[in-house]
């Protein structure tokens, strides 16, 4: 047996207004079509919804319980074509983002505000990874974008489209009282060469591995690396300890800890890149809707 929408909009004008003549008019039709549509329902249905005179008309104890529920079904139904219209224009969904930990100090924070303000039936699925597992879960089809550090392999790039979001210089993270940090202003790779360097592995973000210690190169600096940590949270934690100094993302200045000190380098540094990265077959609407914003604030 299979209800149909007609007959719970018939039952409901019914017993709203407890009375076939006035439901008949509500519901712009004949008095007798209505009354052998609501028979037809209870005899699929296999009991009274109403108990008649010729008096009255008032719900059974199997019409009081179906009337809250064909209302939210009606509600339900009527709300329908503009869900179809939302998920169809990217208005409502899921968007499932990976993000690197530099990012949750730069970019990300100002770009889902944006976003949630812009689409606020999208709900966000905020996955935090590396840039080679985020490329992993891209050939996978388990996110729909990563917000990643460049460059993606040769490999990759056919599959996927890359959007720059961000350039930013390295800066010096050291700990503090380390003597080199006794004066003011700009400081130079040379007067922490003492220090151990804490760094990404390089399997983990090769493109982000190379650009520090190009820095070193270019200062004349072979660094020795006392620690590595996939996480700037855990990098910045190192410094703190006093494990040795880092060269980080001029954005993770914002992460403040007890120990740490960060300024800006005297020696030239390359800068260090965030985009977003996406397979170039997903077709997600909620996905395009996120794209078109931030290609409108390029």
């Amino acid at each position: 047996m299979v209800i149909e929408m007609r007959q719970l909009r018939y039952f409901v004008a019914v017993a709203e207004e407890k009375h076939f003549g006035r439901a008949a008019i509500r519901l712009h039709m004949t008095q007798p079509p209505l009354s052998q549509a609501i028979l037809a329902l209870e005899i699929d249905i296999g009991t009274m919804l109403f108990a008649r005179t010729k008096r009255s008309v008032a719900l059974t104890p199997a019409g009081l319980a179906l009337l809250p529920e064909a209302r939210r079904i009606l509600l339900q139904a009527g709300a329908l074509p503009d869900l179809v219209r939302r998920a169809a224009t990217g208005e409502s969904g899921l968007l499932t983002l990976a993000f690197v930990s530099t990012a949750d100090y730069s970019i990300l924070p100002p770009l889902l505000r944006e976003f949630r303000e812009a689409y606020p039936h999208v709900k966000i699925d905020l996955r935090e990874a590396t840039s080679d597992l985020q490329l992993e879960q891209l050939a996978q089809g388990q996110i729909d974008a990563g917000l990643l550090i460049p460059p993606l392999p040769d490999q990759d790039k056919r599959g996927l489209d890359y959007l720059s979001l961000l350039s930013e210089p390295l800066i010096l993270a050291a700990p503090s009282g380390h003597k080199a940090l006794r004066t003011k202003g700009k400081i130079s790779l040379h007067a922490v060469n003492d220090l151990p360097l804490i760094i990404f592995p390089r399997r983990i973000s090769p493109g982000f591995h190379d650009t520090i210690l190009a820095c070193f190169r270019n200062a004349g600096q072979t660094p020795h690396i006392g620690q590595e940590a996939i996480q700037m949270q855990t990098i910045v934690g190192l410094v703190s300890a006093g494990m040795g100094c880092a060269l980080v993302p001029q954005s993770v200045s914002n992460l403040k800890r007890p120990g740490v000190d960060y300024r800006d380098l005297e020696d030239a540094t390359s800068l260090v890149e965030t985009g977003l990265a996406w397979r170039k077959d997903n077709t997600s609407p909620v996905l395009q809707a996120f794209l078109d914003l931030l290609r409108k604030k390029q």
